[in-house]
């Protein structure tokens, strides 16, 4: 009887087996290397999509991203619990990108501190970042507690619009309006203040961001937009007295004009072993912060007229190390698609539109692919860079084909890499532009080769300082003439007056009319023939990328500081110098000798007081300290 009922379930188990063995196993989500299943199964909860169907939506996981030091579980990551958060208290369902972020960067170590103050994201436009940005806002300041929420945009519109729609989602939920003490809504000053004395505050992204503020979350959105690292640096400060602070900067892709994004970027890609070769390609991508930086942020009047609520004496004092970034405290989450790949390769789509097949159609995106120009499509919906190499005002490849090696000393000082090959010999000139509040001064001279080299060596705000620089000890008399453009510029008025100022022994060269044509003219063939030597200046490349020209009656062209997307005026200070250095007023004769009596035959030889090149190396070494 035994024997009768095995034989007679054998067979069915046996036919169970092979309907088994035939039929494949559901798909699982992949987990990503060191997150571990638990951060899966969160990502991917109450997620519409399903490994079968991945094909169809964009992607949840970022393309590159600072991998976690720990699996991810709401033991190693405050993102577990936002995300609860949003569904439980605020009916917010996010998606499984917002999710996968807000773990990542929420990242704990074992003593319970957050594993990052400096979080990056990078996405493709309309993808959601407002409202990843506006649930982390909301649950730090009515569950986690920090004190101050500092929200900025370059337009200070864009960082009040997000303000505006945290507002209404407190109001609407009954049990976060509770603890809601008042809300301010002067232009401005707009501010959420809850009973606890937390507060959320709105600023535009400049110098006076954060003014007299020590803030623990600082949301930056649109950091492509950030050009110099003056806001930057304001908004460092205001992180810097806080044990715990985290600023998250939102982005889609941007430009070669976008230079504190573009370093960020850099520091993170080369920690992750350069996936994208930007690193090999770039060596800081001309936008790490310089000594004229910290300069012209400390140079800034700190005068202001926020509370004091939140001040900290601890801020008020910043060096270059604190502009710099630490790679340990950095997370990059960047969704974009592969460098280079077809413009219609759905799966750069998925991988840089995570909300794809979510809150984006692919109708949208095709569509957008047959319309958009090119580098519109690669960079606002691929989240693609453009390096800006077929940019600018000079032919491509010609400004870079005159740029002087330089590196980096364990000083952190920026010298010449071949000193004795790329130096300025003897005497030099000086030219001067401004652009608002800021006077910028470029060198120019000849080297031993004979071709002209020009030199960006420092620029400040306001311009007393400046007939002063320029005849400063430390210069060591070499300094000759000095020009500026004399009419229909900002530097007219200081031009006028170091001509007519008594002291300022100097001549002074008036530039303008056809010889301003000239000097553009001049400097474009001189940099198309590669017949001059530059040293390399953040600003001044960046202005020599991406400039626009001015075409004026008769083809003529003049730099255009309206329509260039950066501040030229470091270019035009340079333009200035080199026709300076090719228009040199002749020098008068020198007046007849005094007749010499036996006591000056005596002393003759005694000393001379001369001028010798020999005396004084070269320019970049007496200058490099004050500027690039």
């Amino acid at each position: 009887m035994a024997r009768s009922t095995s034989s007679s379930v054998r067979p069915a188990t046996a036919a169970a087996s092979r309907r088994s063995a035939s039929r494949p196993l559901p798909k699982r989500w992949p987990v990503p290397l060191g997150c571990g299943q638990t951060y899966v199964d969160k990502v991917h909860e109450h997620d519409k999509a399903t490994p079968e169907t991945a094909r169809l939506f964009g992607s949840a996981e970022p393309r590159i991203c600072t991998p976690p030091l720990r699996e991810l579980t709401p033991e190693t990551s405050l993102g577990f619990d936002v995300i609860d958060f949003a569904f439980e208290v605020l009916g917010v369902v996010l998606l499984p990108w917002q999710r996968a972020a807000l773990i990542r960067m929420l990242e704990i170590l074992p003593d319970g501190s957050l594993r990052f103050r400096t979080a990056v994201i990078l996405v493709a436009r309309q993808n959601g970042k407002s409202t990843l940005a506006q649930v982390l806002t909301i649950w730090l300041l009515f569950v986690w507690g920090w004190p101050l929420i500092l929200g900025t945009a370059q337009d200070l519109d864009v960082a009040e619009t997000l303000w505006e729609e945290v507002v209404d989602i407190v109001h609407e939920n009954a049990e976060l309006a509770a603890l809601v003490e008042g809300v301010t809504k002067v232009n401005g000053k707009k501010s959420l203040n809850l009973e606890s004395g937390a507060k959320y505050k709105v600023k535009a992204a400049n110098r006076r961001a954060g003014r007299g503020l020590s803030g623990n979350l600082v949301l930056l959105d649109e950091l492509r937009e950030h050009q110099t690292w003056d806001a930057w640096g304001a908004i460092t400060k205001t992180t810097m007295a806080r044990a715990e602070a985290l600023i998250l900067a939102l982005s889609n892709a941007g430009d070669i004009t976008s230079r504190v994004l573009r370093y960020l970027r850099l520091m993170a890609h080369r920690a992750l072993g350069d996936p994208d070769g930007i690193g090999a390609a770039e060596d800081d991508g001309g936008t790490a912060p310089t000594q004229f930086d910290l300069e012209t942020l400390d140079s800034f009047d700190e005068d202001t007229d926020e509370p004091d609520e939140f001040d900290d004496d601890d801020i008020d004092d910043i060096d270059i190390d604190d502009l710099e970034q630490d790679e340990d405290t950095l997370c990059l989450l960047e969704w974009s698609a592969v460098p280079g790949c077809d413009r219609r390769d759905r799966s750069g789509w998925s991988a840089a539109n995570p909300s794809m097949g979510y809150t984006i159609t692919i109708k949208t995106i095709a569509s957008a692919c047959k319309t958009d120009p090119e580098w519109v499509f690669r960079t606002e919906v691929l989240c693609q860079w453009n390096d800006g190499a077929t940019a600018g005002p000079f032919d491509p490849g010609a400004w870079d084909a005159g740029k002087i090696e330089t590196a980096k000393g364990a000083d952190g000082v920026v010298r010449l890499t071949d000193p004795e090959k790329d130096r300025i010999d003897g005497r030099v000139v000086a030219g001067i532009a401004q652009s608002g509040a800021v006077t910028y001064i470029a060198l120019a001279g000849y080297r031993p080769d004979g071709l002209p080299q020009v030199e960006m060596v420092t620029g400040r705000y306001g311009t007393d300082w400046v007939g002063e620089w320029l005849t400063h000890p430390d210069r060591k008399g070499r300094i000759r003439c000095v020009t500026g453009q004399s009419r229909g510029a900002p530097e007219q008025t200081l031009m006028k007056r170091l001509s007519t100022d008594r002291a300022f022994r100097l001549p002074v060269v008036d530039l303008a009319g056809s010889d301003l044509l000239d000097a553009y003219a001049d400097a474009e063939e001189a940099i198309r023939a590669n017949q001059v030597r530059h040293t390399p200046w953040p600003a001044l490349d960046m202005a020599a990328a991406t400039a626009e020209w001015k075409v004026l009656a008769g083809g003529v062209k003049v730099l255009d500081p309206v329509k260039s997307p950066t501040d030229i005026a470091t270019l035009r200070a340079w333009v200035h110098a080199l026709w300076l250095l090719e228009h040199e007023p002749t020098a008068p004769p020198p007046p007849p000798p005094e007749p010499k009596t036996l006591d000056d035959v005596a002393d003759a030889g005694a000393g001379d007081d001369d001028f010798d090149t020999n005396d004084y190396e070269d320019l970049t070494g007496d200058l490099s300290d004050m500027g690039f």
